[in-house]
């Protein structure tokens, strides 16, 4: 009996008079408070003083932030001394069907050491609205672009830390926010598509920087897709910006 009690006395586990209570600590910061807002600074400047508005960023009405456009994105990885790499992580392709979607994975790496500084993600289909009109099987390549497209912004935004300067890639507002997206009225006359052509040209804007801008403020992929109102619109916008960037380049000579 007593072996029996001594037995059970033996499975007791007694608490510890020495238990000390764990204290779950954060991380250390490691970069300075002062280091951080210089980068930050510094940061700000390059986006004033080197890119360009309306090449390298645009503005949407309805949002305080500019959107940072792929020209932008390639000039932040070249100061970064960032290289990129890009992969077709998901794919759908129905060519029976018209149906066509990528999923792209667009890997920042660091020049200088080789490592991995961020990755990002970005997807396309042919069935998004701003493709509606179009032949799915004339657009396979520019579905995939776009992915890829949309991916290295994602990818710069994180790498460069410059959320807090630029809002989301345009593809995700709201159509909404642009000037007369679905607006009537007559179409834009030959004169005023010519008269944008001519200003794009004389600017030499990227026919697709130019299109992203359109699609920003109208909601439209082509510029046939314009009213007048709209066309004048966008004239008088490309005017001011031409204005602009001859302004800022008299300042740079001077």
């Amino acid at each position: 009996m007593k072996s029996g009690m001594h037995s059970k006395r033996n499975n007791i586990v007694p608490f510890s008079n020495n238990i000390e209570s764990e204290i779950v600590s954060l991380p250390n910061i490691i970069v300075s408070t002062a280091e951080s807002k210089r980068r930050v600074e510094e940061l700000q400047t390059f986006v004033e003083e080197v890119m360009v508005k309306g090449v390298d960023y645009g503005l949407v009405n309805g949002f305080s932030k500019p959107t940072l456009l792929k020209p932008g994105a390639e000039k932040l990885c070249d100061v970064f001394g960032f290289s990129k790499t890009a992969d077709v992580v998901n794919r759908i392709e129905k060519w029976e069907s018209g149906i066509f979607a990528y999923e792209v994975k667009m890997t920042l790496i660091r020049k200088d050491n080789g490592l991995v500084e961020a990755e990002g993600l970005g997807s396309c289909n042919s069935k998004e609205s701003s493709f509606q009109q179009q032949d799915p099987y004339t657009i396979v390549n520019t579905v995939l672009k776009m992915a890829k497209k949309r991916a290295l912004i994602d990818a710069v935004l994180s790498a460069t830390r410059s959320s807090g300067i630029f809002t989301q890639d345009i593809e995700d507002f709201p159509q909404a926010k642009t000037k007369d997206s679905k607006g009537g009225g007559k179409q834009a006359t030959m004169a005023q598509l010519q008269t944008i052509f001519r200003i794009v040209d004389e600017m030499d804007m990227p026919t697709d920087v130019a299109k992203e801008l359109m699609k920003m403020t109208f909601g439209v992929e082509r510029s046939t897709q314009l009213t007048k109102k709209q066309a004048s619109d966008f004239i008088q916008d490309l005017l001011v910006l031409k204005e602009v960037r001859t302004i800022n380049e008299q300042n740079n000579t001077d």
